[in-house]
């Protein structure tokens, strides 16, 4: 559960607050003070940071800056009953999350604490690369990179060549294979790790605001524009932006992105001032830049400047060796999470994996794991517990996997049998009835969702079998 440290002197709006966002995925613990708060921050180490302006002992923004010095990256917000205040534009400038005017509209303080738990598990999540060897207790909330295929081995070295280095890179792949866990891993074992990684997809939030997002206005530089506002290469500077979906950024946006990655200065909207930064940009996509260039839809100067130092990303099909140790992985997460940790692979659901393209990557992956564990009763998961379309590729070789059944057919023909395909058939519904039953400890209902029939055909196949006079021993 998500934790919320709420620090103001004024008890309705301690109250109102811990009413309205506390729930099961969040709790809300209050202080009355700066000092109190700093404590509570020492004690609890919550993951975001709700504090006032004006405090009895001290201001908001001395505690912000006293938080920052425990932890950088905690997302902290601001609250003032003063539009005009400079204040909390310089705790926006120093770093702050984001900064609310009083009365606070909880929907939106709603929206910003969303974001801000999930900024905050961004920035303390560790990100490991997979050793294949279990993990040790203190890395046990971290995000593991997993794949021991060549591509991925070429992978590792490429994050390990440019994390030390300053530069800025592009990442290009699918979508779903990682871009993002890769970015959080380069700034992660760069020297910019003790300061703040922030993701910004570029394709996700219209053209019109992602100026104002990155770049911050000044009041009145467009409708709406009622105060000024710091964008996000101005509050995380020290720290990485890793730009997704660069390749949807438009042509205003791109010119004033290639001055910030040639001189680290821009402007804000409707402003003259320029603002100097320090911030290293990682970007990604899923589109081919090249070729956009050679269609005059992306700067060719930006192209440039971005691709020194570029990484390619896998696709899953082209690493389907590294799939079953993915699939353990993500096994060993859920089982943690559902309860249920006993749960395992047979080697069928793993081969029936290895037979399928994934052409959502390990994203699609991911998902289909997770339907497999809430899909499977028992302990063992089956190729039956997998999303149907997994299994489009997957084909059982009788001559491989049913020599049993290839030597009870031959044996049968020997004999001069007749009716050879009913006995055949029944011996078969036979031995799946009976290893169900045991495998779900006799319970009908359980045994019958596994073998994908209903429980009434299950009754009935069981009394033809037991009926049966004729039924052949195997």
């Amino acid at each position: 559960m998500a934790k919320l440290l709420v620090i103001d002197d004024e008890a309705n709006i301690l109250f109102t607050i811990e009413q309205t966002l506390t729930s099961k995925e969040l709790s809300v613990i209050t202080a009355s003070t700066g000092r109190e708060g700093i404590q509570r921050y020492r004690d609890e180490k919550p993951d975001a940071v709700l504090v006032d302006v004006r405090l009895p002992d001290m201001t908001g923004l001395d505690v912000f800056k006293q938080l920052h010095e425990i932890d950088a990256k905690v997302p902290v917000i601001i609250m003032t009953a003063y539009s005009r205040t400079d204040n909390a534009i310089e705790a926006m400038r120093s770093g702050a999350f984001e900064y609310l005017l009083k009365p606070v509209d909880l929907a939106r303080l709603r929206s910003l604490v969303e974001q801000a738990v999930k900024v905050s598990a961004m920035n303390h999540r560790l990100v490991r690369i997979d050793s294949g060897e279990p993990d040790a207790e203190e890395e046990l909330a971290a995000e593991y990179i997993v794949g021991h295929s060549e591509v991925m081995q070429n992978l590792y070295k490429s994050i390990g060549r440019v994390a030390p280095q300053d530069v800025t890179v592009v990442l290009q792949g699918e979508t779903g294979t990682g871009k993002e866990l890769v970015a959080r891993a380069i700034h992660q074992y760069s020297a910019r790790s003790s300061k703040p990684f922030l993701a910004v997809n570029c394709a996700a939030i219209s053209e019109s605001l992602l100026e104002s997002e990155l770049f911050g206005h000044e009041r009145g530089a467009f409708t709406g524009a009622d105060q000024r506002r710091i964008g996000k290469f101005e509050q995380i500077s020290g720290g990485t932006i890793f730009l997704d979906e660069i390749g949807d950024m438009s042509m205003s946006t791109q010119a004033k992105s290639l001055r910030l990655l040639q001189q680290q200065q821009f402007e804000r909207l409707g402003g003259n001032t320029t603002i100097q930064t320090d911030v290293r940009i990682i970007a990604a996509t899923n589109k081919d830049l090249k070729a956009m260039v050679e269609r005059n839809e992306f700067r060719q100067d930006l192209y440039y400047r971005l691709s020194g130092f570029t990484i390619f990303l896998p696709p899953l099909r082209d690493r389907l060796e590294d799939v079953p140790a993915i699939a353990k992985h993500f096994l060993k997460d859920l089982a943690r999470k559902f309860g249920k940790p006993t749960l395992y692979w047979t080697e069928e659901a793993l081969l029936a994996m290895q037979s399928y393209n994934w052409p959502g990557n390990v994203r699609e992956l991911a998902n289909a794991v997770q339907f497999a564990a809430v899909n499977t009763i028992g302990d063992a998961i089956y190729p039956s517990s997998l999303p149907p379309e997994c299994l489009s590729d997957y084909r059982i070789e009788n001559d491989r996997d049913f020599p049993e059944v290839l030597d009870y057919v031959q044996q049968l023909l020997d004999l001069g049998q007749n009716d050879i395909y009913r006995k055949v058939i029944q011996k078969v519904e036979s031995i799946l009835i009976d290893t169900a039953l045991k495998h779900t400890s006799g319970n009908h209902q359980a045994a019958a969702e596994r073998l994908g029939i209903s429980r009434m055909t299950l009754r009935k196949k069981e009394r033809e079998s037991e009926s049966d006079p004729d039924a052949p021993s195997a």
